[in-house]
C-alpha cells in the first residue's frame, strides 16, 4: 500500500470534524502528499461521516487511532480504550470502508493494562483484516491506562517487536506496520525485514532532517539534494499564506525548532525562533533570520 514515505495529522476526533471549523481542522498544504488523516471516536456512523469528510477534502488515507493513551481519550472511550472492545472497532472500520475509497487504516498498541498482547493482539488483527482494514500500524508497547501519563506510555513500557513481526508471519496478505522506539533509517530498514512499513513519531518530529533521505533509501527513489535556501523560501512563503489566513508565526515555527539538531548554529537558530516568532508583529522574516544562523555543509545535511 505505501510505495514512499507519508505523513499523518495528529489525531482528530470524529465529532471535532462533524461540528468544528473543518477548514482549520482538516486544511493541509498539497506539498504534504500523501497524507493521512487520523481519526479518533467509537461511533461507527459517526466515524464513517468524518471518514467520507476527510476522503471529500483530499485526504489519501482514513486512519483510526486505537492507541492513544490520553487522558481525554479515556474519558471519551475511545483511543486505547478501545482495545477492549475490538468488536466496536470491527464496525467502525466496516462502516469507514463502506463509506470511502480511500484505504482505511488502524492504529493500536500490542494491549492495554493487564491484558495479555500473545492472546488479544492475534485477536484483534484478525478482527481488524476481516473488517476489510488496508493496514494495521501496531505501536509495539502496551498503554497502561491506569498508572502512567501519556508522556509515560511512549517510553515505559517495554517493546514488543518481536511480537509484531510474528503477527505479519501469521498474516501475510495484511499490511503490517511497527511503531515505537524507532529513531533512525538503520533502525526503520532493520524493521522493514520483518513487517511491510515503519512509522516515526518523535524521530520524525524532533530530527525531521532524517525524512529528507527516506524515499531513495528505503523506497529506491532517485536520490535528491535537498537545498535548504529553497526550504527556507518554502517555509516563508507558507508562513505568509498561512498567516493571510489567521494563523500565528509561533504556530508555524514552533514545529521547526528540531530541524537543525546536532549543526552548529542550531542553538541560535532555536532561540530565534522561539523568542522572536511569538512578537506580535512577527512575519516570515524571522525564518530567513533563524536559517541564517545556521553553519551547514550542503552535501551532509
Amino acid at each position: 500500500m505505501v510505495r514512499g514515505g507519508q505523513v499523518y495529522t495528529e489525531m482528530i476526533v470524529a465529532d471535532a470534524v462533524l461540528r468544528g471549523d473543518r477548514g482549520r481542522l482538516l486544511g493541509f498544504d498539497d506539498c504534504e502528499h500523501p497524507v493521512v488523516l487520523q481519526l479518533g471516536g467509537s461511533d461507527p456512523v459517526k466515524l464513517a461521516e468524518a471518514a467520507r469528510i476527510g476522503a471529500d477534502f483530499g485526504y489519501d488515507e482514513i486512519g483510526l487511532n486505537v492507541g492513544c493513551p490520553s487522558d481525554r481519550v479515556q474519558s471519551g472511550t475511545f483511543g486505547a480504550c478501545l482495545m477492549q472492545t475490538p468488536e466496536i472497532v470491527e464496525k467502525a472500520v466496516l462502516a469507514m470502508k463502506a463509506a470511502v475509497d480511500v484505504p482505511v487504516s488502524v492504529k493500536c498498541r500490542i494491549g492495554v493494562d493487564d491484558q495479555d498482547p500473545e492472546t488479544v493482539l492475534p485477536d484483534f488483527v484478525a478482527r481488524m483484516a476481516g473488517a476489510g482494514a488496508d493496514a494495521v500500524w501496531i505501536h509495539a508497547r502496551k498503554a497502561w491506562l491506569k498508572g502512567l501519563s501519556p508522556k509515560e506510555n511512549r517510553t515505559i513500557p517495554p517493546l514488543d517487536y518481536g511480537l509484531v513481526h510474528r503477527m505479519k508471519l501469521e498474516f501475510p496478505d495484511l499490511f503490517i506496520g511497527v511503531n515505537g522506539g524507532i529513531a533512525t533509517l538503520d533502525e526503520a530498514e532493520a524493521q522493514l525485514a520483518h513487517v511491510d512499513g515503519v512509522m516515526l513519531g518523535r524521530a520524525a518530529y524532533q530530527t525531521p532532517r532524517i525524512l529528507a533521505d527516506v524515499d531513495h533509501r528505503l523506497f529506491g527513489q532517485p536520490e535528491k539534494a535537498l537545498d535548504l535556501e529553497a526550504l527556507c523560501r518554502t517555509m516563508m512563503d507558507y508562513a505568509e499564506r498561512q498567516m493571510g489566513q489567521g494563523v500565528r508565526l509561533s504556530q508555524i515555527t514552533r514545529h521547526m525548532i528540531g530541524l537543525f539538531s546536532g549543526y552548529a548554529g542550531a542553538r541560535l537558530y532555536r532561540q530565534i525562533l522561539s523568542t522572536e516568532a511569538p512578537k506580535q508583529g512577527a512575519g516570515p522574516e524571522v525564518i530567513a533570520a533563524a536559517f541564517a544562523a545556521v553553519e551547514y555543509d550542503a552535501e551532509t545535511v
